[in-house]
């Protein structure tokens, strides 16, 4: 088991300052594991309620009866299953001296989940968990050679982790299965399976490109509401991810779409039908994929929340991968599939026009950064540290 310790310690500070903390995250990425990390250093009494368990469930017929004397920490997993239960927790949440603490783990955002947003305002805090982050992996391994796997076989635990190649990308086969068959369903979306996994890997091509809502619904035969509700569902269970564009007022012709990236670099390759690292360099979506893996890692990295974290790009071909607005700030990266990184005339044109602190050229491989040019540095993906920007 990999420790998440940085999880771990901000769960335990959210906690510590708000009744109800929504652990959020797609399924199997950890979140129960991180639960149990933190009931076994809770310091008062623990009480675990698994509301897919027909035991647990059986207890929860009246839940206020069960829940009501209940004090220290209380953990529902999989509160997706239980919408019933908001209004309950408000209850909860609201008496004197707040004799428990709620850590709700989920599998859908909470745009899906309207009930939490809607009767736990303001007292509850959302804290998302991702797939393995590279320093996780970093602490446990030695040398150079976990990049590429975790790079290929994605941040799930089990496809991470799993004794070979075959074996992860069977997990990742049968994930996607239970994902569409079972798990979608149960958050009363409707949708055929076989319809969403169409658009799923239809999707899967045009990673890391902007957004063009009419041309996959002619591609696929629906209207644009549709593809865009097939989108949503699919950004709200945290399998895809939505990044938005930045706007200046330069007077250029800026692109205005959001960018779409497939969440997870090893569900990517399965959608794609790569099979190991030789199919992924010699396939078209190899740079692709290669962005928005180290996309993810930086978000991470810099910890940018939801509105803090863009690209930019003008119809005439300049262009940023990804740019922080963050306390002030404005930090550029660029995610290059090389070792040896030039600055092109797009780098300058994004770092003049939008006034950045600094450019980051994020690029493979291990090792020192290095200057390229006057407020440009090349980094190693292995190097990626927040004292870069932090000093």
């Amino acid at each position: 088991m990999i420790p998440r310790r940085i999880h771990l310690e901000k769960l335990t500070d959210q906690l510590a300052n708000f009744p109800v903390v929504a652990l959020l995250g797609p399924r199997q990425v950890g979140k129960t594991t991180l639960a149990r990390q933190l009931e076994s250093q809770w310091p008062g009494p623990v009480k675990h309620f698994d509301l897919e368990d027909p035991e647990d469930q059986a207890r929860l017929t009246d839940p206020a009866f069960v829940l009501r004397p209940l004090s220290g920490l209380v953990v529902l997993d999989e509160i997706q299953t239980r919408p019933d239960l908001f209004p309950l927790l408000r209850v909860l949440a609201d008496r004197p001296d707040v004799p428990a603490r709620f850590l709700l783990l989920g599998s859908a955002a909470p745009e899906l989940m309207r009930h939490t947003a809607e009767t736990l305002a303001g007292r509850v805090v959302f804290h998302e968990l991702d797939g393995l982050a590279m320093d996780e992996i970093a602490a446990v391994q030695s040398g150079a050679d976990w990049l590429d796997e975790r790079w290929l076989r994605g941040g799930f635990p089990r496809a991470l982790l799993a004794k070979n190649l075959s074996g992860s990308r069977e997990w990742r086969k049968a994930f996607m299965r239970t994902y569409l068959e079972r798990d979608l369903p149960q958050l009363g979306i409707t949708l055929p399976a076989v319809t969403l996994r169409r658009f799923w890997t239809m999707l899967a091509h045009y990673h890391g490109q902007t957004w063009n809502g009419s041309e996959l619904a002619r591609a696929f035969g629906v209207s644009d509401k549709t593809v865009s509700r097939y989108l949503d569902i699919l950004e709200g269970t945290y399998m895809v991810f939505r990044l938005q564009p930045w706007h200046t007022n330069s007077g250029k012709r800026e692109v205005k779409a959001p960018k779409v990236y497939v969440a997870d670099s090893g569900i990517l390759h399965s959608l794609l039908g790569v099979n190991g690292l030789d199919d992924l360099m010699a396939h078209p979506k190899c740079g692709a994929s290669w962005e928005g893996f180290m996309i993810r890692e930086i978000i991470r990295k810099t910890a940018a929340r939801r509105g803090e974290a863009f690209f930019w790009g003008v119809h005439t071909g300049a262009e940023l991968d990804l740019l922080i607005h963050k306390n002030g700030r404005r930090l550029g990266f660029e995610v290059k599939l090389t070792r040896s990184p030039k600055v092109t005339p797009s780098m300058r044109s994004a770092r003049d026009i939008l006034g950045l602190d600094h450019l980051y050229v994020v690029c493979h491989g291990a090792g020192d950064s290095w200057p390229l040019a006057e407020g440009i540095t090349a980094v190693p993906a292995m190097n990626l540290d927040s004292s870069l920007w932090e000093g």
